[in-house]
């Protein structure tokens, strides 16, 4: 059987902050939810691995597709690198309202706490309504005994990085930087395969039964990078057809803007390809034959494929992703 674009049932998970476009703007099935928070659009998480959708390899699950095709499907490095377990987890995040203030751990703390692999991150906002913020970072230079001390206070917002956002910025967040995203922030997140977080502060909020959500102060602590940045956002051009908005070890990000039709060329990396459709639909033609996408699809190309040709039938903006 050949490998073919994949496109997998999104896993829905309801947030106390989470609200419904993922259902109007993205068109994902959260039926009567007033409060889905996020779409695992790709996931290599155990207990929420990814199943096909549509053609011949509908039903199977991503960990089994690994372990059938291993190379052709996400590389040949990958595959020895990371072997049935997946390295990325895809999302869409739609927050209705402010999420927690949070940290996660790198590699190393995520492996002797939790044997997971730390959290590195990036957001690219597809949507912000006006007078949307996060948090990235500190906005001073601080240190952990500092931290604590205004932390204890009850102060802590007073030295976090707050920033505006508008349509298409992009933010990233290595394992150990304090964020939040701000409400009214409809966003595609790529991160490390790992769901390990730690709460710092939910705002004095409570669930449906009246219960705060547990916190994870003394964990994050050791976790945090509590270095100062004069930047936080990253900053590119947004009128280019094709640039890098992302790079590090666990992945690189390129954002495509697509007028007509544009040809890509995976030929010398050993990587599968992750196409996220911020905007727009159309068709990707390859050897074998064709594949639509519209607005929301996540689509992974399998490293068997070494070119494709995005057709687009109104102007798209899609993210292309890449494991290095």
């Amino acid at each position: 059987m050949k490998l073919y674009p994949l496109k997998f049932n999104p896993i829905l998970k309801d947030k106390i902050w989470g609200g419904n476009k993922l259902g109007y703007v993205l068109d994902k099935p959260i039926g009567d939810s007033k409060n889905c928070g996020e779409s695992w659009e790709i996931s290599g998480v155990e207990g929420y691995i990814s199943v096909v959708s549509e053609g011949q390899l509908k039903g199977k699950n991503l960990v089994e597709l690994i372990e059938e095709f291993k190379g052709d499907l996400i590389g040949e490095a990958v595959y020895q690198s990371f072997g049935s377990k997946f390295p990325l987890l895809i999302k869409f995040i739609d927050a209705n309202d402010d999420l927690s203030i949070q940290v996660h751990p790198d590699d190393e703390l995520g492996m002797e706490r939790h044997n997971s692999f730390g959290k590195t991150e990036m957001w690219y906002v597809v949507d912000a309504e006006e007078g949307a913020t996060l948090i990235s970072g500190f906005n001073k230079p601080t240190n952990k005994e500092e931290y604590l001390e205004i932390f204890e206070a009850g102060n802590l917002t007073d030295i976090l990085n707050r920033e505006d956002v508008e349509n298409d910025d992009v933010f990233f967040l290595p394992a150990g930087r304090v964020h939040t995203i701000g409400k009214g922030l409809l966003i595609a997140e790529i991160q490390q395969t790992s769901d390990i977080t730690y709460r710092i502060y939910d705002f004095d909020r409570v669930d449906a039964d009246g219960n705060e959500r547990e916190l994870h102060v003394e964990e994050a602590v050791d976790a945090i990078d509590y270095s100062f940045y004069d930047q936080y956002k990253t900053i590119y051009d947004k009128t280019a057809e094709e640039t890098e908005i992302g790079k590090s070890q666990y992945f690189i990000t390129n954002r495509l803007v697509i007028g007509d039709s544009i040809s890509r060329n995976y030929s010398n990396f050993d990587s599968c390809i992750i196409l996220m459709c911020l905007e727009g639909d159309g068709e990707i033609n390859f050897e074998e034959g064709s594949f639509s996408y519209k607005l929301g699809d996540s689509i992974l190309i399998p490293n068997s494929i070494t070119s494709i040709t995005i057709d687009s039938s109104t102007t798209s903006k899609v993210l292309e992703v890449r494991i290095p």
